[in-house]
């Protein structure tokens, strides 16, 4: 009999077709939603749907013809309850076999028929840690309503004692956000208590007041017990193991060609003895504006202003806080043709400090004003060209821009919020050598660059693009940083790029920063990565920082069968190339300014069809001698649930492009599903 899609079959029937109450004698069954399927002594069915399945088995691996077959893994139990309004699955007396070995006997266990969410206890999760020990949790799902759930989950990390974790997650019409917290009463490698927690909420606020519209409100909270928590919990949770914890309140308005936006940002430092560093300033409160127009009359007019108020540790920071009001008024007009451009542009900086302790000389506020002209220009030339046995639409665009901005002196001035820039191809063309408002460099400076790009004239997309910049000098930067020194090259470093995305399997990218006066690259960032199909990938980078670091990076995900010619099939993304594969997944960063691996992720998985292995190792660098190691090993049965220690979120975030062997496909839902 088909019952709802679930199909029944067997030598004996007792059925009331109306009320479909009734019985059936030794049938196999198969249900719909999952593919799973199994034997029984008996099924009685309640109605249309629900049915009791009595001494049964379980499994969602494909029956093979003949009556010795036996599933990789299967489920006995005296009981199975199967609820198809409900999409769940209650067994009792159960034992669950892998290979023919029992490895998990439970009283009773609920289990989904699909993939709605539900409440209940989740299967256990374990590791071996170096630091930490042996790790087990045993966490619990609540499925509060639709659009709001939690996990609680309960830990026990040998070499330290019991951790209590806790996830809450809302999504609303107006707003969205979750919580999360991890609090262990009594660490006994650290002898105290510890504990973090986060929070963030996205959302928009109603005034009710037509003319005024709404107000986006942003939160981030993030706080840790001690300055060694980073350290200790690498992987409890990714946002409090920074070394700089964010807290931070943003609301912002806009309307029109004006907005505005309140912000109160607070700074938690994680001090290391061995690497000390100095706290970024709260801002307490920041307001800011702007008002933009375009194209008014053919000009762009644009006013912005901000008020911050910076606080923090005056014995760490060595200057007095204050309030810094910042004005900027932008006018530029600009002229564009097909081919080509030209902008000239005016801005005008205000700033004033009031300080809350005297300056070395012996002020309690200050001034500056300063204006900056600068002049873009580009052309674009186009032709039809072929390469590579291919037709393209090749350009070549020049590009020079110009910056003046006079000197004023400013080492006076503390600095609260400005960093040099980094140099690369977005940077070249601004007019400021810092970001930040508390530093505005003097610039009298022309930039040159040269781009071509290859485009395919069918689709637009762009296959290649090569570029080349740098920077005249016509008098020396003497406004620098704290502690900084005057720039008087008048030739800045040459920077070159290339991108490359001829074949959809490959893809090239690199920046190069070369001094041409030692002939050498001061940086240099070179990167591709070759995907042939699906589970295939490799990536490789390498990256220097003259007289810094000097890191190699790779990455892959491949199936080992391709090295003795069984190359599978491809079932799509999610499914896998088949049963009986092998997988290698990995990334290794490797410092060659050291000798030494710095981090690592090196792991196996096995393809069984109806059941996955995954063994990883993981490697995290805390220090400069210290790495925390830890082996993850877990078995998914597909269908059905996971055991051990998940490592996909692991995986995930340190390969580019990593593929799951099964993707689980939702429903509609507002969050995604738990593991």
């Amino acid at each position: 009999i088909n019952r709802a899609g679930d199909v029944y079959e067997g030598p004996e029937l007792q059925l009331k077709v109306e009320s479909f109450e009734g019985f059936f004698r030794n049938p196999r069954y198969q249900l719909l939603k999952n593919q799973g399927h199994g034997e029984a002594e008996r099924v009685d069915f309640i109605d249309e749907k629900r049915a009791v399945v009595r001494n049964a088995t379980y499994t969602t691996c494909r029956r093979e013809p003949g009556p010795s077959w036996l599933p990789d893994w299967i489920i006995r139990a005296a009981s199975i309850s199967i609820d198809n309004e409900e999409d769940i699955g209650e067994a009792e007396a159960a034992v669950l076999s892998f290979k023919g070995v029992p490895l998990l006997p439970v009283p009773a266990f609920t289990f989904p028929l699909s993939n709605r969410r539900k409440s209940g206890v989740l299967p256990p999760t374990f590791g071996i840690d170096s630091v930490n020990g042996v790790e087990v949790s045993v966490p619990y799902y609540w499925n509060i309503a639709p659009n709001r759930d939690a996990t609680l989950t309960p830990s026990l990390m040998s070499r330290r004692g019991v951790d209590l974790g806790a996830e809450f997650r809302y999504l609303e019409a107006n707003y969205s956000g979750q919580a999360k917290l991890n609090y262990m009463p009594s660490d006994t490698l650290r002898d105290r208590s510890r504990w973090g927690y986060s929070l963030t909420h996205t959302g928009v606020i109603d005034t009710g007041l037509r003319s005024v519209g709404n107000v986006n409100a942003s939160l981030s909270m993030n706080r840790v017990s001690d300055d060694n928590y980073w350290r200790d919990f690498t992987r409890v949770s990714p946002g409090l193991t920074q070394r700089l914890l964010q807290n931070d309140l943003n609301l912002s308005w806009a309307r029109g060609n004006f907005s505005t936006s309140l912000r109160v940002l607070k700074w938690q430092t994680l001090q290391d003895v061995d690497s000390p560093i100095t706290p970024p300033y709260d801002r307490l409160p920041q307001l800011a504006m702007r008002y933009a127009r375009l194209n008014l009359n053919g000009f762009d007019l644009s006013v912005d202003a901000d008020m911050t108020q910076f606080e923090s540790d005056r014995t760490l920071t060595l200057q007095p806080n204050a309030r810094r009001v910042f004005s900027q008024l932008e006018v530029s007009r600009p002229w564009v043709w097909p081919s080509g451009y030209i902008t000239p542009k005016l801005r005008l900086h205000t700033t004033n400090y009031q300080f809350d302790s005297a300056l070395t000389n012996g002020a309690r506020s200050a001034t500056r004003t300063l204006p900056t002209f600068s002049l873009d220009s580009g052309l674009v030339f186009e032709r039809d060209t072929r390469l590579f046995g291919r037709a393209f639409r090749q350009t070549l665009e020049p590009r020079a821009f110009y910056v003046y901005t006079p000197y004023r002196d400013q080492s006076a001035l503390p600095n609260y919020d400005s960093g040099a820039n980094d140099f690369n191809f977005a940077t070249i063309y601004t007019d400021n050598a810092f970001a930040g408002n508390d530093r505005i460099s003097d610039s009298n400076l022309l930039t040159l660059g040269l781009s071509t790009r290859l485009i395919d004239p069918d689709s637009g997309a762009e296959a290649a693009r090569f570029g080349i910049a740098q920077r005249l000098r016509f008098s020396d930067q003497r406004v620098t940083l704290p502690g900084g020194a005057t720039v008087d090259k008048g030739f800045s470093d040459v920077l070159v790029g290339a991108t490359l995305n001829l074949d959809p399997r490959w893809t090239f990218d690199s920046t190069v920063q070369f001094d041409m006066d030692t002939k050498r690259s001061v940086r240099s960032t070179i990167g591709g990565r070759y995907s042939p199909g699906n589970y295939r990938v490799v990536s490789a980078a390498y990256r220097l920082q003259r007289g810094t670091s000097e890191q190699l990076d790779v990455a892959w995900q491949w199936p080992l069968n391709d090295l003795w010619g069984d190359r599978g099939q491809d079932l799509g993304p999610g499914q896998g190339q088949g049963t009986g594969r092998w997988y290698s997944v990995g990334r290794m960063n490797f410092s060659l300014r050291d000798g030494k691996l710095v981090d690592t992720v090196l792991g196996f998985e096995y393809d069984g069809g109806c059941w996955l292995g995954r063994v990883v190792l993981d490697r995290l660098q805390t220090g400069s001698s210290t790495a925390n190691n830890r082996i993850l090993f877990q078995l998914e049965f597909v269908g059905f649930s996971r055991l051990g220690s998940n490592p996909l979120d692991t995986l995930k975030q340190n390969i580019p492009r990593y593929q799951f062997l099964r993707e689980t496909s939702t429903s509609a839902g507002r969050f995604s599903n738990y593991d």
